[in-house]
């Protein structure tokens, strides 16, 4: 039996996850918090296996009470949001930061009319199965001034000419980490392929544009691929790299169960870069990538995978390690340095 609490200041809200939660025989509700304040205490108290925090509440928002569980009680949060303009913006990413796992939308509905409800209690479920450890994210923003990434880019280097990572469940605070340490002047793009819910996406390039030196956005079809520009595949295609090595975003069947694929970017970029890549699969469920990361490994590139030890979930990487696709398995505090070691 999995324990959740819930922590919304509506009592409508509360009801209906409630309702939502209690539909599946494995969830049990075992209290509702109206407040940060009544959060962090009844956490200490009632020791759930998941709590579903909103943010925007009174007396103690939900920033505060994650960074105070996170500190004093250690327990898997799932943050939820219907805030249009937070998800537009990003700023439900600063919950990540305190360490929260996940961020989602609120459902809107009972699970027969609204999908939010079923994505809500799969990744509950899914939650409750992560170890979480006493600790905060945080990567100081780099000390170069946000207009300085801006510049026209450097030449590639002519080793590796490209970065391509992946990853899905806990992966917005491993790229924070990861890309967090490249510098402004990092000589090659980086793609991404991050899983998340749909209408994230915008948010969550934003926030990573605003605490890291690179340049963060969006991929856009046929738009030339630029060093120290991080393009970050967009709900419901997937990300490749044309022949004339621009982007290409193809609406095409899911592969390994999703869209955007890890697995699709892998496979472009082993055709079009070969043993110039450098690929980068880290924590998340299922076995996305995986396949992908052996066809770039096959082709030349240098290929990582983050450990078991720092993955919030090792199904990904533990995936493409068992199949032999990878060059070197690396803790997350490590893979930018070896990054750096590559590509100057």
């Amino acid at each position: 039996m999995i324990n959740v609490l819930i922590v919304d200041d509506s009592p409508t809200l509360r009801h209906l996850i409630r309702a939502i939660l209690t539909t599946d025989p494995e969830l049990k509700v075992v209290g509702e918090a109206r407040n940060g304040e009544e959060a962090v205490a009844m956490v200490a108290r009632l020791q759930p296996n998941v709590v579903t925090m909103d943010i925007q509440m009174p007396h103690m928002d939900g920033y505060e009470a994650i960074r105070r569980i996170m500190s004093e009680t250690p327990v898997p949060i799932v943050v939820l949001t219907s805030t249009e303009s937070d998800i537009r913006l990003g700023a439900t990413y600063k919950g990540v930061e305190s360490g929260a796992l996940m961020v989602i939308r609120k459902p809107r509905g009972l699970r027969s009319d609204d999908p939010d409800a079923d994505e809500l209690i799969n990744v509950v479920k899914a939650m409750a199965d992560v170890k979480v450890i006493r600790r905060r994210w945080h990567i100081p923003k780099h000390p170069e001034p946000v207009g300085y990434r801006n510049q026209v880019s450097r030449p590639v280097q002519p080793a590796y000419q490209i970065l391509a990572v992946g990853t899905s469940t806990g992966g917005p605070p491993a790229l924070r980490t990861v890309l967090g340490e490249l510098p402004a002047t990092f000589s090659v793009p980086v793609l991404v392929v991050q899983h998340i819910s749909k209408g994230f996406t915008g948010g969550l390039a934003r926030w990573l544009n605003e605490t890291i030196a690179l340049r963060v956005k969006l991929a856009d079809a046929g738009e030339p691929l630029l060093s120290g520009t991080v393009y970050i595949a967009p709900d419901g295609v997937h990300l490749q790299v044309s022949p004339q090595k621009k982007v290409a975003l193809l609406v095409e069947n899911p592969l390994d169960g999703h869209r955007p694929s890890v697995t699709a970017l892998f496979n472009s970029v082993a055709k079009q870069y070969g043993p110039t890549a450098v690929g980068v699969l880290m924590t998340g469920m299922g076995r996305d990538g995986a396949n992908g990361l052996y066809a770039m490994k096959q082709a030349g590139a240098y290929t990582i995978a983050q450990d078991e030890a720092s993955s919030i979930v090792f199904g990904m990487p533990k995936e493409a390690i068992a199949m032999g696709a990878v060059t070197e398995v690396l803790a997350l505090n490590k893979i930018a340095h070896k990054i750096k070691e590559l590509i100057l």
